[in-house]
């Protein structure tokens, strides 16, 4: 485990709580990184390979994606070790959220992210016999399913097309790479095919499915209902090796998959003139730097795919209605303000001459500092762990 103390900076983790259950084997942890401007609210995942130090990078994302979208939740991440395939995973969740009964949902709220569905959502509400303690349930819950509608992706495909406006090009017939095709790449592909775009590769765990002349992108989606990430393969077509959806000729690339996918090597590589980040994390600083150098926009992850956090402000704001939260209102609202903050980031680093990284960062952060300093949290520390942005 890394060294928490370590991982402490200015802005915080505030709250590390680590949490085990002997019976169902449940190891889990809840990072809440800084609520200058609200309670702590981010998605809950799964997965074998979940770390504290992971955990408590998302939660550093949450902070900034909040503030970066200017809305007033607090940055926090919930990670628990453990397959979400298993057949232990019900039990495995409820143990956790037991375990955190204390902080759910006084100090943080749940969400979905990674190896999570909207049904999870409903099992911790369950659990806690509290419809406050997560977000993100099913339409016959009354709750707002942003993964299942896709508000995330349709969100990044906004913003790809806020950048292609603001580098004086048209998405109608620019050529698209997505990499994955999961809940956030899946709606990505559907928005930019409505936008006019021409999908031209998509990956899975299978492979990419690439075609130069443009996907048919309903087809893949049909296909994706019926055999999930196998679609690429069931489409028939030319399929390369995964990975290599990041290098094929196109105007605009959408990584939409895992973190840490583009590091030095294969930023020389990718042939695209603008990268909007659909994924958490998937360039590390070095990348960053290699693709400013190159001339390529680069769309940040916490501006890119904020729309699900803009939906679940909406669904914060009802956890305890009676009245389900508007779709049109938040798709409407998602829009609006991915479009502003994609083109204010692009203008800050141009006029800061810096990546558009560190201006979205100096952004968030200037937001994050004014609420603690009203609120005499401030006292900068020295920089050690996961500072500022942590990669």
């Amino acid at each position: 485990m890394s060294d928490v103390l370590a991982m402490m900076d200015e802005w915080g983790p505030e709250r590390v709580v680590c949490v085990s259950d002997a019976r169902t084997g449940m190891r889990g942890v809840l990072v809440i990184d800084n609520t200058a401007r609200g309670m702590g609210k981010g998605g809950m995942r799964m997965s074998p390979s979940v770390t504290v130090a992971e955990v408590a990078r998302l939660a550093r994302v949450m902070t900034y994606k909040w503030a970066g979208v200017d809305l007033f939740f607090g940055g926090a991440k919930a990670g628990i070790a453990a397959d979400p395939a298993s057949s232990d995973r019900e039990a495995v969740l409820r143990a956790f959220v037991r375990a955190l009964a204390q902080e759910i949902p006084r100090r943080y709220v749940a969400g979905l992210d990674m190896g999570l569905s909207e049904r999870d959502a409903a099992i911790v509400q369950d659990e806690l016999d509290d419809r406050g303690a997560a977000v993100g349930t099913p339409h016959v819950l009354g709750g707002m399913p942003y993964d299942e509608l896709g508000v995330t992706g349709f969100g990044v495909a906004e913003a790809a097309d806020a950048a292609a406006r603001h580098a004086g090009m048209s998405l109608r017939g620019a050529r698209v790479a997505v990499q994955g095709f999961g809940a956030v790449g899946h709606a990505a592909a559907r928005r930019l095919d409505e936008l006019g775009a021409a999908v031209v590769a998509v990956s899975t765990v299978h492979g990419a499915l690439h075609d130069p002349d443009g996907l048919d992108v309903g087809r893949l989606l049909a296909l994706r209902a019926e055999a999930g990430d196998a679609a690429v393969r069931e489409y028939g077509g030319r399929l390369l090796p995964p990975g290599a959806e990041l290098s094929v000729p196109a105007d605009v690339l959408v990584p939409a998959a895992l973190q840490d996918v583009i590091d030095e090597e294969a930023a020389s590589d990718v042939r695209a003139s603008i990268v909007v980040e659909g994924a958490n994390l998937p360039t590390g600083r070095a990348a960053q730097r290699v693709l400013a150098e190159r001339g390529v926009t680069v769309v940040p992850d916490f501006v890119a795919n904020a729309g699900g956090v803009v939906a679940a402000a909406f669904a914060m704001d009802a956890r305890y209605s009676a009245f389900r939260p508007d779709p049109d209102a938040v798709f409407a609202a998602v829009s609006a303000k991915m479009r502003d903050n994609t083109g204010r980031v692009l203008d800050a680093a141009r006029a800061q001459g810096t990546t558009t990284h560190e201006a979205a960062v100096a952004l968030a952060q200037e937001r994050v500092r004014a609420a603690m300093e009203l609120k005499g949290r401030w006292r900068p520390r020295p920089r050690s762990g996961l500072p500022g942005r942590p990669r």
